[in-house]
């Protein structure tokens, strides 16, 4: 009997390092694709790690070739949810008027964005990194899931069907229309 304990702990052991290494891998990815959804970091930050705490509690014993398909399909529920009570916090509080200063503008405007000013981003940035960033930013939501989850992701076909919850010739669809998108934005950036 206290064998079997001990192998029980033994891969449970195994199974968190398994789902730690693969959170660890899907994070900056699925941190993106939020931030592309949601335009905004804070909301991304807490879509993403809902999304990974709910993976861990609820389908950490799946075998661990699910759990890609699956977080994306929660992460991407997640931002339906997120944008969803936007439009309701909208209608509520819609009406009210925000402060702003004697030139029309809000004060918070004037203050300096950090993540335009930060040192490294400055610096890793390049270009032609961020042209393709605000190609893909401006792509529909459908086409811009299928092409982070196929080219970024190198997810397959059936895999991003199962994440956007639709068909592979759906994917296949919006997949080849992000492409032709990305390359008549792109041009000369190629």
């Amino acid at each position: 009997m206290r064998q079997s304990d001990d192998s029980d702990a033994d891969d449970a052991t195994e199974v968190a390092a398994d789902l730690e290494t693969f959170l660890r891998s899907i994070e900056r990815r699925g941190f993106l694709m939020a931030r592309f959804a949601l335009g905004n970091e804070d909301d991304a930050l807490d879509a993403l790690q809902d999304t990974m705490l709910r993976l861990v509690q609820r389908y950490a014993g799946r075998p661990p070739a699910e759990w890609r398909p699956l977080f994306y399909r929660m992460l991407r529920n997640r931002i339906t949810d997120t944008r969803r009570r936007r439009v309701l916090h909208a209608r509520l509080f819609g009406w009210m008027e925000r402060s702003r200063d004697e030139h029309g503008e809000e004060p918070l405007a004037r203050i300096a964005d950090p993540a335009v000013t930060d040192p490294a981003r400055l610096i890793a940035g390049e270009e032609t990194a961020d042209t393709l960033m605000q190609a893909v930013a401006r792509l529909p939501e459908r086409q811009r899931q299928a092409f982070l989850l196929r080219c970024w992701e190198g997810l397959s076909t059936a895999e991003t069907a199962a994440a956007m919850g639709c068909g592979e010739g759906s994917v296949k669809t919006h997949y080849s229309r992000a492409l032709q998108a990305l390359r008549e934005q792109l041009g000369d950036h190629r």
